[in-house]
């Protein structure tokens, strides 16, 4: 242990539906070490240091030489996407009681729909809704004073009735913030075990409706996140200090601990529970981020994402090898305008549920039998056929995972989904490819939202395919979107893990300053930035960066005058002048004809308006290498080939008999073309007919159509 006591790994960690997926970067060495262990969701906590225990054991690590840990966790995405949010108390001003009724008065899939949909439950009731007298207009100026016996009459009623988390959105608190934090305190004074949130901590912005939804889902969240961040770090503490000599006890601090952020950057623990809305989009964002570097580095700088899970499949858009961001998200029902990566989640997991409608048709997801019990094949009570279920039965993937660690029933799977055939009148090839259709065309639109309804041409794009079960409709996405092909990196079920260890620290700063460009008052403008970049500067100074590594990124969201959606567009840095804006307006007019397909650049009639001035603080880390493959020697099949088995690609083509490769074995530039199934630790990419394959200097899969096929 003496001789380790130096080493210096840092550790990636993703705890998924499923599978925790944990990855190990030696600093001084640069090898990295993957591995999987399944996750627990009565309490994630033991899933996350059974995979630290199993990643040290495989490295031949102690707790000693973990010098970080980046986490991506699902607890915040969980609580919203079940909706499971407690008792919650949410204080307005005075005449907007009904903010949260009103919304923003739509429907869902346009008017047409108004006969059909049923409006969903608020975040909040009316009946727990409590005003406070008191005005200020946009400019931040007090029109009326805050009305103190208001509020704390509100506090005492809250403290009454039990209601112990709450969310402060007070009108226009974005331009001052003076009634909000006299609020909070009052809170703190006569309700002190309430946990609060307040809307301009938490969101900086004009249009009251998203920023109050914002706040109370920052306050629904907060005691889980708490409750959840706490425990891990705790227990990663213990867990170091049980597993170090007493030298490497006293030589090493506090383990940094840092929590990935729906941003694209993490933030240490400490910070994350005063920002707990900001992981909201956790696991999804590190996934984008791993792929777009391990892309980019294969040369593929435009791509589209697809994570599948066991859950869920998560897909996003990356462009010149950054994702795109957005403020305008969602998660389950909850509008959240922090600045996320733009990920879209569609209920098309590896145990998505398959089942038979009150009308007789074939529906898949959204409903998963999750990990625990699980899908039929995993023999842990499931009692529903899964997308898992018809994969194994159809031969795409081996009857065991994790290389043989977790065998499953193939019997028990091809009963459940011949049942499901027998009450659809099918056979039984044409009910499970039938289940993998439906599934494929869930994830195909779920890509075409984030492509197409963008502005882009999916055909320009490679698809990069991670997660386990990411890979296995692959070839078939190809088809159905005319993509240019597919990138699957090695461990692609890792590659969310990966992606934590690639990640800068990142904090997000916005302030509202509504202004058309012709009347911008550039020193005021310069202000705001100003400031908005020393809050940026403080908190990486607290992350422990010193001032030389700081880095600043500005956006500024921008309309044409009238419209009621910004575009954010990439503002330089630089003193504010005529020829700074007349920079932001450029960027502007061509980022609005990339999305919507005009612009009215030149016209004299139509002014831009610049809506809100956002600082990104970044604090940078040491990447790792992506490591280079070498070419194999000898005979690609007596190589790689391991074994043979019979698997259906298409029903009406029936059973082929499918070579199935050891990846590990794999070199750079080896070349195969379907039939084929390629096996690894913690995936299986099955490559139909049609399809050639390519192994790349960087041991990715780049599997396009044969020229015969390719239009």
């Amino acid at each position: 242990m003496a001789d380790q006591a130096h080493r210096r790994i840092r550790i990636g960690i993703d705890t998924g539906g499923t599978f925790t997926d944990v990855v190990a970067f030696d600093e001084d060495s640069g090898e990295l070490v993957t591995t999987k262990t399944p996750s627990t969701p009565g309490n994630p906590a033991d899933g996350f240091i059974a995979g630290i225990e199993k990643i040290l054991g495989i490295v031949g690590a102690g707790g000693s030489d973990i010098t970080a840990v980046s986490h991506g966790t699902t607890v915040a995405t969980n609580k919203l996407l079940e909706g499971k949010v407690e008792a919650l108390g949410f204080i307005t001003t005075e005449g907007y009681e009904f903010m949260l009724e009103i919304a923003r008065q739509s429907v869902p899939d346009g008017y047409g729909n108004s006969y059909f949909w049923v409006k969903p439950d608020r975040i909040v009731p009316a009946d727990r809704v409590r005003t406070v007298g008191g005005r200020l207009d946009f400019t931040g100026a007090e029109i009326r004073t805050f009305d103190e016996d208001a509020a704390v009459a509100a506090a005492r009623w809250f403290r009454d009735q039990g209601i112990s988390t709450i969310g402060v959105c007070l009108l226009h608190a974005y331009a001052n913030d003076g009634h909000e934090l006299r609020m909070r305190d009052i809170l703190r004074r006569e309700h002190p075990e309430a946990i609060v949130s307040i809307s301009s901590e938490v969101l900086r912005e004009y249009r009251e409706y998203e920023r109050a939804m914002t706040t109370l889902v920052d306050a629904a969240v907060k005691p889980n996140v708490s409750r959840y961040v706490t425990n891990i770090q705790d227990r990663l503490h213990a867990f170091r200090d049980g597993h170090s000599t007493g030298a490497a006890r006293n030589d090493r601090g506090p383990m940094p601990f840092y929590v990935m952020k729906s941003n694209g950057g993490v933030l240490s623990a400490d910070e994350v529970v005063h920002q707990p809305i900001t992981t909201v989009l956790s696991g999804p964002a590190a996934g984008a981020l791993g792929a777009a570097l391990i892309a980019k580095v294969a040369g593929f700088p435009r791509i589209l994402t697809c994570d599948g899970g066991g859950t869920s499949t998560d897909v996003s858009v990356v462009l010149d090898g950054e994702p795109t961001l957005t403020t305008e998200g969602t998660v389950g029902a909850y509008p959240s305008k922090i600045p996320m990566i733009d990920v879209v989640t569609v209920g098309a997991g590896g145990g998505s549920i398959a089942w038979l409608s009150p009308e007789g048709t074939l529906k898949v997801g959204p409903h998963s039998a999750g990990a625990d019990p699980g899908p039929l094949c995993y023999g842990k009570g499931g009692t529903q056929p899964t997308i898992t279920d018809a994969h194994v039965t159809l031969g795409r993937i081996p009857p065991h995972l994790l290389g043989g660690e977790i065998p499953l029933d193939v019997d028990a799977a091809r009963t459940g989904i011949a049942a499901l055939a027998d009450d659809l009148g099918l056979g039984f090839e044409k009910c499970a490819t039938g289940i993998l259709e439906i599934s494929a065309w869930n994830q195909a639109n779920a890509l075409r939202q984030v492509s197409v309804k963008r502005g882009l041409d999916v055909r320009d794009f490679m698809l990069t395919t991670f997660g386990g079960s990411g890979s296995l409709l692959a070839c078939r996405l190809v088809d159905i979107l005319d993509l240019a092909g597919v990138v699957v990196p090695p461990n692609p079920g890792n590659v969310s893990a990966f992606g934590l260890l690639t990640v800068d620290v990142k904090n997000d700063y916005v302030q509202t300053h509504v202004a058309k460009e012709s009347a911008l008052d550039h020193a005021q403008v310069q202000t705001i930035l100003d400031t908005l970049t020393e809050r940026a500067r403080g908190a990486l100074d607290k992350e422990g960066f010193a001032p030389a590594e700081h880095r600043f990124q500005r956006t500024i969201d921008v309309r044409y005058v009238g419209q009621a959606y910004e575009v954010r567009v990439a503002a330089p840095d630089g003193p504010v002048d005529a020829a700074y804006v007349e920079q932001v307006a450029d960027a502007f007019h061509t980022d609005h004809r990339q999305l919507y397909g005009y612009d009215f650049r030149g016209d004299p009639d139509q002014q831009v308006e610049w809506v809100n001035l956002r600082v990104t603080g970044i604090g940078p880390i040491t990447r790792p290498e992506i490591p280079t493959l070498e070419k194999a020697e000898g005979d690609l099949r007596e190589r790689a080939v391991r074994t043979q088995r019979e698997v259906c690609f298409d029903a009406e083509q029936g059973y082929v008999t499918t070579d199935v490769l050891d990846r590990s074995a794999l070199g750079a530039g080896d070349t195969f073309t379907g039939p084929a199934i390629v096996e690894e630790f913690g995936s299986t990419i099955p490559v139909h007919p049609g399809f050639e394959v390519v192994v790349d200097d960087w041991a990715n899969l780049v599997i396009r159509k044969t020229q015969e096929d390719a239009r």
